[in-house]
């Protein structure tokens, strides 16, 4: 069995996707203390230290109210910008090469941002980030579903002149008690414009939840889906038809889906053939970026060697890259590891 530091670098060396990351939630606290300050709000909070001790998450829900909350100092297209030019640099440093950005226009027109603002920020980034940093990307516009459906429609009405700047749609936000169901009709519009559908299920809410995403929103792939353990009849239908679940490790366990690292399923889903990879989530919240979550796993769960291969694999075999993007990163890996 390899040591924990020679599975480290090797993630280190390997080129990999991530495929879920909320671009809000990787505003670290100390952008959040800047971005107060140039743009004149009074924070709730004196230090960053007082705002990292809130970081300390009962559950989903006592995250989400911090992280909107957090979201307040994001009022500028260069704001929008700063924040995600911040987040393409982490990715450089993981050797994150493509990312596929959640955006949560809702937390901000609500606030009376404009969503020109916001999606004019991040593309920005995205752009500047593939001509730079050499990271590709696509950008995922989520609707929040404790919010009406009514709203999502809304939001759908917004986004109309800038559908050839969104790649898909997402649902995110409390799951509890919002099952996917309420979002079919939006979801059908979104697939019947060409964009691809993703959904968060079975984090906090059940399996069931997960049947909804695939059979009602026809989503390509669930985020999180970890509660899919639970029904070993729907788990052998996802590993059959390799519908990707979007894990995100350090984040499960902050927010009490899991105790402890070593009881995550992830490896455990890995050799059933489920299609699972590692991501961040929130990272700014949940303890670390992409390296980071792999890290902890190999501390926990002593991946094999071939494991973290595969995971990797996943994140472009998942990814909406194009067959001959996905096959040349899928090269580029085997070569990387044949190196080790």
């Amino acid at each position: 069995m390899p040591s924990p530091g020679n599975a480290k670098e090797l993630i280190r060396r390997l080129p990999k996707a991530e495929l879920h990351l909320h671009i809000e939630g990787s505003l670290e606290p100390d952008m959040v203390f800047a971005l107060a300050a140039r743009n004149g709000i009074d924070l709730p909070y004196a230090s960053q230290q007082e705002l990292m001790k809130r970081y300390d998450f009962k559950d989903l829900q006592s995250f989400l109210d911090l992280y909107y909350q957090a979201t307040a100092v994001l009022l500028t297209e260069e704001d929008f910008f700063d924040l995600t030019w911040a987040y393409l640099k982490k990715c450089q440093a993981d050797r994150v090469v493509h990312t596929e950005i959640f955006f949560d226009p809702q937390s901000h027109t609500s606030r009376g941002v404009p969503f020109a603002v916001v999606i004019g920020g991040i593309r920005r980034a995205l752009h500047m980030a593939e001509r730079e940093l050499g990271v590709t990307s696509r950008l995922i516009m989520c609707f929040l579903r404790h919010l009406p459906a009514a709203d999502a429609f809304a939001t759908w009405k917004m986004a109309a002149p800038f559908l050839n700047q969104i790649d898909g749609v997402g649902l995110d936000s409390s799951e509890r008690d919002f099952p996917p169901g309420l979002f079919r009709e939006v979801f059908a519009l979104a697939r019947a414009a060409g964009l691809q559908t993703v959904a968060h299920a079975g984090e906090e809410g059940p399996p069931a939840y997960i049947r909804e995403a695939i059979d009602l929103l026809q989503v390509a792939r669930i985020d999180h889906g970890v509660r899919i353990t639970e029904a070993p009849q729907l788990l052998a239908e996802v590993a059959e038809r390799k519908i990707p679940l979007t894990v995100c490790p350090l984040s499960n366990v902050r927010l009490r889906v899991y105790d402890t690292m070593d009881t995550h399923p992830i490896l455990a889903l890995l050799d059933q053939g489920v299609r699972v990879m590692v991501n961040s989530d929130d990272p700014a919240y949940f303890g670390g970026y992409v390296n980071a979550n792999y890290e902890a796993l190999i501390d926990a769960l002593a991946p094999t060697p071939e494991q973290l291969i595969a995971l990797v694999k996943n994140s472009f075999l998942s990814s909406f890259l194009d067959e001959a993007s996905k096959h040349s990163w899928l090269q580029a890996v085997d070569e990387e590891a044949s190196r080790h």
